[in-house]
């Protein structure tokens, strides 16, 4: 996507209760931001992430999985409401669904998510115990381009967190939360400003950067 004087178009799809959403919402009240929130999905009725958009004024979708009679039905229906949205980028902030082909091969190149380790290492559900369990004494988030693998596409950006001696799951898990909110909102907002491009497992930003 090339830098353009119009906001960048996100789609934002969440599980719960949306904090990562709200940093986002919060970012984008602000011109220079270059980036404004269109739509907000979620897998779920009722979650804390629908009710802040709704504050926002930003509209809202819900798909369920168990509404549809597969999997591929459900990733069918989900992908063309984002579409409707016309999204430069679609953002998981605590979508705890795989996306499937038919949304991958609508929206690949440009949908991000955020996992909490340094990938390549500790992919999965479970990446702060996970860290702690191997004895690391750091380690962080990761934003990265929405592959068909499970955090395993391209990677936008990372940052670090100490492991601290007297750390558990969830006092990790809570420090890696507030540098993954703040990369996730930093790094979107100069995806929006500048665009990138993909070429690999490289990710560069740049004025003549076009999405794929």
């Amino acid at each position: 996507m090339p830098a353009t004087s119009r906001p960048a178009r996100l789609v934002v799809l969440v599980s719960g209760a949306g904090t990562n959403l709200q940093a986002l919402l919060d970012a984008c009240r602000d011109p220079a931001y270059g980036a404004e929130v269109v739509a907000v999905g979620a897998d779920r009725d009722s979650v804390e992430g629908l009710a802040r958009a709704a504050r926002a004024g930003v509209p809202t979708f819900v798909h369920r999985v168990k509404d549809h009679s597969s999997r591929e039905e459900w990733d069918a229906a989900l992908t063309a409401t984002c579409r409707s949205y016309q999204p430069d980028l679609v953002v998981l902030a605590g979508f705890m669904k795989l996306t499937g082909p038919a949304f991958l091969a609508e929206f690949g190149g440009r949908c991000v998510n955020t996992h909490p380790a340094l990938s390549p290492a500790f992919p999965g559900m479970h990446g702060p115990a996970d860290a702690l369990a191997y004895g690391v004494r750091v380690t962080g988030a990761t934003l990265f381009v929405v592959d068909a693998g499970v955090d395993t596409g391209p990677i936008v950006d990372q940052t670090a967190v100490r492991v601290e001696d007297d750390d558990d799951e969830e006092s990790l898990h809570e420090r890696i939360k507030v540098a993954e909110r703040r990369m996730l909102v930093d790094v979107v907002g100069r995806m929006a400003r500048e665009g990138f491009t993909i070429s690999g497992r490289k990710v560069r930003f740049g004025s003549e950067a076009r999405f794929h």
